[in-house]
């Protein structure tokens, strides 16, 4: 009798052991709020809307601790609507990431799957459209150079992040094509780096997609991954904030290069507009695009904070030379570490497009176009995280 209480005690040290070794986690991010717009299609809306600022989300992400500083781990994360519970990404079980890889202490992280490129994990957060201060809404004009975490997910991709060093990080990435006889067309690949020193933060970055949007592989029009159609899209990116006391300012440069454009895709509608929705205007042959972003953040308590920030997106396309205004401001509380409320505008103006192309129509990201060169959003909403 006192051997197999023995037995069953050590058998459950050795269980209690293997599971504090590994952990799988069920996580999530609820945002959903109210939304009125002077202008979609030529007419004011009021809508019942979610993501207007993150991506409401649930998944799975786990670790296993293998020895020697060596982890494998994995994500699992779905996008969905709340206000209907449609899939963020038509047709996609774990749209958007779906990933496994090897975390080694000392050597890096070495992952597989559906994932968010490397400028868009170290550029992004220096702007405001990814941090939580500013959002989906604020992203630039089309989410051109992809520095929002919101709808551009990469399939096939092998990528590498480097342990921090003296404050650097590097990331680098390759996501096939996986079509034989194509090997080239429609992959992906970039790199990027960063550092943080104290108050400073600085990051840079370069991304290519080969015929974005089109049939098979690494951005997809399937499920709506890509944001334009184009032969090639290349992005160059290149950051940094700074933080004293309550207060964080940054400045974000990035430079977007489409070559034979021929669709952007409007978030608010769910088409790609200029591609299979001709009364939108039309898109083709190439663009280029410079955001120049300066952002800011206060803290005015522990609880509340306000945020602001003004893009300038100057563009070349077919002999004009469009030009955007894009200007955001948000006051946010929180009730915990967990549940916030939020109040935000955001305001866009487009001079200098022709007017029978899509892009002289103001479109704040998340939202159908105006029928006209200026469009105002304002929203209140609500996050809750888990």
């Amino acid at each position: 009798m006192k051997k197999s209480l023995l037995v069953v005690a050590l058998s459950g040290a050795f269980a209690m052991s293997a599971h504090a070794q590994s952990s799988v986690t069920l996580y999530g991010l609820i945002d959903a709020g109210l939304i009125y717009t002077n202008n979609q299609g030529g007419h004011s809306n009021w809508q019942e809307v979610t993501s207007s600022t993150q991506n409401t989300v649930f998944g799975l992400k786990g670790t296993e601790d293998l020895g020697g500083g060596l982890h494998a781990v994995f994500k699992l994360e779905q996008g969905f609507l709340l206000n209907n519970g449609a899939q963020a990404f038509s047709g996609d079980g774990f749209g958007s990431q779906a990933w496994v890889g090897l975390q080694s202490d000392p050597y890096g992280t070495l992952t597989f799957g559906r994932q968010f490129d490397v400028m868009n994990d170290l550029v992004g957060p220096l702007t405001a459209g990814t941090n939580t201060w500013g959002g989906n809404m604020a992203a630039h004009p089309f989410e051109n150079d992809n520095l929002a975490a919101d709808s551009v997910v990469v399939n096939n991709m092998v990528k590498y992040a480097s342990p921090t060093y003296r404050g650097v990080t590097f990331e680098t990435m390759y996501a096939f094509s996986n079509k034989a006889g194509s090997f080239a067309n429609n992959r992906s690949y970039g790199f990027g780096v960063s550092y943080t020193e104290g108050p400073v933060n600085l990051a840079a970055g370069y991304l290519q997609f080969n015929n974005a949007g089109g049939a098979g592989s690494a951005v997809t029009t399937g499920d709506t991954s890509a944001n334009f159609l184009a032969q090639r899209q290349r992005i160059w990116s290149l950051g940094g904030n700074y933080t004293f006391g309550p207060a964080t300012v940054g400045l974000v440069w990035s430079h977007t290069q489409l070559d034979n454009a021929s669709g952007v895709f409007s978030f608010g509608t769910g088409t790609y507009l200029g591609a299979n929705d001709p009364s939108a205007g039309s898109l083709t042959g190439s663009l280029r695009l410079d955001n120049y972003e300066a952002n800011v953040k206060y803290a005015l308590t522990p609880a509340l904070s306000v945020s602001g920030a003004y893009t300038y997106t100057h563009g070349a396309y077919n002999g004009s030379s469009p030009g955007w205004n894009t200007g955001m401001l948000q006051a946010d509380y929180s009730l915990s570490k967990r549940t916030d409320f939020y109040l935000e505008g955001v305001y866009q103006n487009v001079h200098g497009a022709p007017a029978d192309s899509v892009l002289s129509h103001a479109m704040i990201n998340t939202l159908s176009p105006s029928s006209s060169n200026t469009q105002v959003a304002v929203t209140v909403g609500m996050r809750h995280a888990f």
